[in-house]
């Protein structure tokens, strides 16, 4: 094994550790929190967390393997299931990010009617059609034969086996990638767009009763004014950040394995591998990510009860907040 096969390897195992312990955590946290267990969007977590946690046990050592022998790890049976549990769980993670931002969309643009909207009868309904539909497809790749050990990628996944079929397999992973990774894409913008809107909504609440509050007090101190600005300022690009934020590490973390299964786009990573490594493994950075990105939706529900608090509060509390400690 040459110097970037061994690179590879030791980025794949540090991958791996990190998504391992990232995930068993955030599942300690539900079996151990009574208030997350409570919560509907705990429902989501739990999935979300556990086909990663799958998939980092089920399928990253076999990927490894490949790697370190440059042959199929296992015999074709277990190589099978194992590309059937990678297609799989991979969809489902995405439909899963893609409920819990459904759920976020239902929370904080109808507050008042989300628990009749969001139940954990509805929660349960989303995940068994995402279940459903992730299953789908790794099916259909295993009626047709698609799923196979490849040598490009180093690991058992949907491959090509007989050029005759070329057609037929380029049509299914561009309904694959269609309504699994585009369609959580088209939900995750829509929702936020709509979080966004009504962040920037309370935003501008807020910012009047502030200039109101620092017109009327002609005595304030100077530094208390800036202060207020500075807080007012920051607090219009807040709510921006975090959605481009999580938007974004979905599309980073997700692209690198819709480019390794594209068939469209398989020749161009061919070639890319050809000239680095003998094996290039299917990216696994969505599992290691994942958690970073649960925290990144508790951070905007925080900012988002924050909101809704600030502007419930005497006009006194907002200054009183930004007067510098004696």
């Amino acid at each position: 094994m040459d110097l970037a096969g061994v690179l590879l390897a030791f980025f794949l195992v540090l991958v791996l550790v990190i998504s391992l312990l990232s995930n068993l955590l955030v599942l300690l946290c539900f079996i151990y929190s009574t208030e997350l267990r409570k919560q509907v969007p705990g429902v989501f977590l739990v999935n979300l967390s556990f086909c990663n946690l799958l998939l980092t046990v089920l399928n990253m050592p076999f990927t490894l393997l490949g790697i370190l022998r440059n042959q199929p790890p296992v015999g074709d049976c277990i190589c099978k299931a194992v590309g059937f549990l990678e297609t799989f769980l991979t969809s489902n993670t995405m439909l899963s990010m893609a409920a819990l931002s459904i759920d976020k969309w239902i929370a904080v643009v109808f507050p008042l009617s989300y628990t009749s909207k969001m139940r954990y009868k509805d929660a349960v309904i989303l995940m068994s059609y995402s279940w459903i539909h992730s299953l789908t497809f790794p099916l259909v790749s295993l009626f047709f034969s698609w799923v196979d050990y490849s040598n490009v990628y180093a690991s058992c996944t949907l491959h090509l086996r007989e050029e005759t079929e070329r057609r037929r397999f380029t049509v299914f992973t561009i309904v694959f990638h269609a309504t699994s990774f585009m369609l959580s894409l088209v939900i995750l913008c829509f929702t936020y767009l709509k979080v966004l809107k009504v962040a920037r909504f309370h935003c501008k609440r807020i910012d009047i009763i502030t200039m109101q509050t620092l017109v009327l007090l002609v005595d304030i101190h100077p530094s208390v004014k800036q202060r207020c600005l500075n807080e007012q300022k920051r607090r219009r690009q807040r709510a921006t950040k975090k959605i481009s934020i999580f938007i974004g590490s979905f599309v980073i973390c997700f692209a690198p394995y819709i480019i390794t299964s594209s068939h469209m786009l398989q020749l161009i990573f061919r070639l890319f591998c050809s000239n680095t490594v003998n094996n290039c493994p299917v990216p696994y950075t969505e599992n290691a990510a994942a958690p970073s990105l649960i925290g990144q939706l508790r951070l905007e529900f925080s900012f988002e009860s924050g909101l809704q608090a600030k502007q419930t509060l005497p006009l006194y509390s907002l200054l009183t907040k930004a007067v510098p400690s004696k």
